[in-house]
């Protein structure tokens, strides 16, 4: 009898354990199911505070502490460092004529008003441990000393190393050493869709990112700037912003912030950023040959539109017409003439006057090019000897 108790026992406990299990089993269960549907059924348990040098605590609710599920403060960590502050100042040139009287100035000498001083702000972005900095021409055109304001509090003059006005871009350099430097990215895989942050310095207030999307990309013919090919983006950009980094979610630099449409002078989520692309571009020219070399071939053009078209019998309803020839230029030696339609230009196919440019502008000076043109609704192709695009006058 002794037997049978003593053998009973570990299987009485057994299922006692079995149960026990499965009402945790189900009791998290449920536990988990409410947590997913109904959360405010759950309540925070208070935790005690100490609010004081004794023992004394009240009771309040602390929020437990969880990674957020979109936040871009990553992106915008890695990038930050790497966008400055552009602080240019110059003289102004508008002096009253009584000052410049030499009569005048032998009675008054030192004691004359001092010229005015003319301070705009703008932003820049670190591209280079080498101190080089790209931000917009616009930013620091005709200024006479550049201070920089690093994300770390250090100031720096800052010198000119070229500028490009026919893309708004410019290269300064800091001798700073240890600079934050930001990550170039791919601006041929940015799709219409995509997350961007702008960084920048707008109205003054300091360093601020704002997000938004892209909005377009390849836009033309804005008559911005004479070589275009903007990001669009609805990621608010103000005054001040100009020159600041478009960056992607990993933090990527794929743009600098240049233009807005605006009738009021703020954000109204129509921003411009130059691609990186052509950034790049700008600065390893003016790094190797102290101005941004870009090939020509000699021609004027105008957009095909399809009153031209029909209006003249062409075939073709968009494009770029050659509407000039400069004498003796690569075009007019190559058997160009106006009136042709230019196709493609090293197989590369025209759709605008803004698309041809930028095409024969990354040809280099000197190359041999194939020209596909269309001439009375026939098509052929010319080979032209590249030239060198003339510097721009200045204003």
């Amino acid at each position: 009898m002794k037997d049978d108790v003593i053998t009973s026992r570990p299987g009485a406990a057994r299922r006692l354990w079995l149960l026990f299990a499965q009402t945790v089993t189900v009791a998290l269960a449920l536990y988990f199911v409410v947590a997913a549907l109904r959360p405010e059924w759950i309540e925070r348990a208070p935790v005690q505070v100490p609010v004081g040098p004794g023992a004394s605590t009240v009771p309040v609710l602390q929020a437990q502490s969880s990674p957020p599920t979109a936040s871009y403060r990553d992106a915008a960590g890695r990038a930050m460092p790497a966008v400055v502050n552009i602080l240019t100042s110059k003289a102004s040139r508008e002096t009253h004529p009584i000052l410049k009287d030499p009569f005048f100035r032998r009675f008054f000498g030192d004691r004359l008003p001092p010229e005015e001083q003319v301070s705009s702000l703008g932003s820049g972005v670190i591209v280079s441990g080498e101190g080089y900095i790209i931000t917009n021409f616009h930013v620091v055109e005709g200024a006479d000393q550049i201070e920089v304001g690093l994300a770390d509090g250090r100031k720096a003059a800052a010198r000119i190393v070229g500028t490009d006005p026919e893309t708004d871009l410019a290269v300064l350099r800091i001798a700073e050493r240890n600079l934050p430097v930001m990550v170039l990215g791919e601006p041929d895989e940015a799709r219409v869709g995509d997350v961007v942050l702008a960084i920048g310095n707008p109205f003054g207030v300091g360093q601020t990112v704002t997000m938004g999307i892209i909005s377009a990309v390849g836009r033309n013919n804005l008559h911005i700037n004479h070589f275009e090919n903007f990001i669009q983006t609805d990621a608010a950009i103000n005054f001040g912003n100009s020159g600041g980094a478009l960056v992607d979610i990993h933090g990527n630099l794929l743009g600098i912030n240049s233009a807005i449409y605006s009738q009021t002078g703020g954000s109204v989520g129509i921003g411009f950023a130059i691609p990186v692309s052509t950034a790049r571009n700008v600065l390893e020219s003016i790094i190797k040959h102290g101005q941004v070399v870009r090939g020509w071939i000699g021609i004027e053009s105008q957009d095909i539109t399809p009153e031209l078209a029909d209006s003249f019998g062409l075939a073709r309803k968009s494009g770029a017409i050659i509407a000039g020839v400069v004498r003796n230029g690569p075009a007019d030696r190559a058997g160009v003439r106006p009136g042709d339609i230019l196709l493609a230009v090293e197989g590369k196919k025209v759709t605008s006057t803004g698309e041809m440019l930028n095409l024969i502008a990354g040809l280099a000076p000197g190359a041999k090019a194939r020209l596909t043109l269309m001439r009375q609704n026939r098509e052929s192709t010319v080979s032209v000897t590249v030239g060198k695009r003339p510097r721009p006058k200045p204003p």
